[in-house]
């Protein structure tokens, strides 16, 4: 190797680090622009629409909201003194990054719960602060657990406990909130206990929508005899790379292909018909699945 060969290749080395280097930190401000913004809706969900119609979320905010109603204190106090606990469980049980992400988002929801605290309320009907208050919620709290932080120690206590009891996580989540929107009814009502169970409820829908985005990818699995022409077809009319995977017929001992591909949801209906096309008799599997990464196609018009 000559001495300019060497200086290229040691240049080339320099700029690999600088690359990944900028790409983490691109990567880290959209974390922590997005924590922060779910944060800041969720605040807005509680102080704009929920608290000042006295109706409250699951978890340890519904707990909170409870509490300040009762003895007088800050919102954002007892959000941040509630959490503390569990951000501590959290650090020992998933990770630091984990940790340091959820002190964030809490310590920026509950900011934002006291400067909004002077602020009237967009409206005053139950039901539509309920849906409301639901719809921003969800999707706050959605995007913080997307970019990897949580606003509510439930979810950690959950995990613990699913692990001693026969129980899953979201069973013993379920638990939980039922015992905590149970109690808003001796608190504020059993009017607004109900209203604060459907603002729960489209928030724990908007926070799947949110994690897994509007647009669902779906996994699928295809066996058929003219696997290649089917495969072909899918490359070519939905823009979709497909994997060909060898299998052996559990009845028959037949050696088969699957086609496995990933779509969205809104190609499903044609992905069924281009395998109709080709092969009426062919076996389909369809899945839901939360996140897709890489591959070598983009999605073409479907034709």
């Amino acid at each position: 190797m000559t001495v300019s060969q060497q200086i290229f290749v040691n240049e080339e080395e320099q700029k690999k680090p600088q690359k990944s280097g900028a790409l983490k930190m691109a990567r880290l401000a959209q974390r922590i622009v997005m924590i922060m913004l779910g944060a800041s809706m969720m605040s807005v969900a509680l102080e704009i629409f929920l608290v000042p119609n006295e109706l409250i979320d699951g978890g340890i905010t519904g707990i909170s909201i409870m509490l300040s109603h009762i003895f007088n204190i800050p919102l954002g106090i007892l959000l941040t003194l509630l959490n503390l606990p569990f951000l501590v469980i959290g650090y020992k049980q998933i990770g630091k990054t984990f940790a340091i992400s959820t002190l964030f988002a809490v310590v920026v929801m509950s900011i934002g719960t006291q400067l909004l605290q002077p602020v009237h309320p967009i409206t005053v009907e139950p039901l539509l602060a309920a849906v409301f208050g639901g719809v921003i919620l969800g999707v706050g709290v959605g995007l913080v657990v997307r970019y990897g932080g949580s606003l509510d120690g439930t979810e950690i206590v959950a995990i613990l406990v699913s692990k001693k009891l026969p129980f899953s996580v979201g069973e013993v989540v379920m638990f939980f909130n039922l015992f905590i929107l149970s109690g808003a009814g001796f608190v504020f009502g059993w009017n607004n206990a109900m209203f604060s169970l459907i603002a729960y409820y489209i928030a724990f829908k908007l926070i799947d929508v949110t994690l897994e985005g509007l647009d669902q990818s779906k996994s699928v699995w295809i066996i058929s005899e003219k696997f290649r022409d089917i495969g072909e077809a899918l490359t070519e009319r939905l823009g979709r790379g497909v994997t060909y995977l060898d299998g052996e017929g559990g009845f028959s001992g037949d050696n088969k292909k699957v086609i496995f591909v990933v779509i969205t949801r809104l190609e499903e209906a044609k992905l069924k018909s281009i395998v109709e096309d080709w092969d009426s008799d062919a076996f389909i599997a369809i899945g839901n699945i939360h996140d897709v990464k890489g591959g070598r196609f983009k999605k073409k018009s479907i034709h």
